[in-house]
């Protein structure tokens, strides 16, 4: 193994509550309920928006387009309060500094991204890091980490992922996953 591709959201840090409290605020101001269980079944396990909930039940493209603008405001300032770092992953990350190359790819807007870790410190222990502007097809699709392993002159057979959302249709087998040549590391969450 020469190189760990890390999820951001879930996996390093706790933003998954504050994306789906954010969500489900926009939503009930648009009168639509949003539940845990609807949240993780369109945003995390099919890598849909979670305003499908409006989208479903008739609204029109351009009010979903504004509450998803209006979440991405609200989301972005709960991020400016500040985010955890999940336990153990400062220590985890230091440990390997050095020994593997690590990049950070995630679905977050840039904007976000920047939010997220303006205080973590972790991205000081990265190689790099790829945002959702940086790739054409967003996750669960395998674009974004085959887009790390080229632009960084990775082998994707060298290469691990760590997700805590295995993509929607693929069968996780605990260390033996592989998804187009990178080996997936599922550590939890949303299966």
């Amino acid at each position: 193994m020469a190189a760990i591709l890390w999820d951001n959201d879930g996996v390093l840090v706790d933003t998954e509550t504050l994306y789906f409290e954010s969500s489900r605020r926009v939503l009930a101001e648009m009168g639509f309920e949003l539940t845990r269980e609807r949240f993780v079944e369109l945003s995390l396990v099919k890598g849909k928006s979670a305003f499908e909930v409006a989208s479903e039940k008739g609204v029109s493209a351009e009010e979903v387009a504004a509450g998803v603008t209006r979440r991405n405001e609200v989301y972005l300032e709960r991020l400016r309060e500040g985010v955890p770092v999940l336990p153990g992953v400062r220590e985890t990350l230091e440990s390997l500094r050095g020994r593997l190359t690590m990049g950070i790819v995630t679905s977050s807007r840039g904007d976000h991204f920047d939010a997220i870790h303006a205080g973590t410190g972790l991205l000081e222990l990265m190689d790099f890091w790829l945002v959702r502007e940086d790739y054409r097809l967003s996750k669960p699709h395998p674009e974004p980490y085959l887009a790390a392993v080229e632009r960084h002159g990775l082998e994707a057979a060298e290469c691990v992922v760590v997700e805590d959302t295995v993509p929607d249709g693929t069968h996780y087998i605990p260390g033996s996953t592989r998804i187009d040549g990178v080996s997936v590391a599922d550590v939890g969450g949303h299966s």
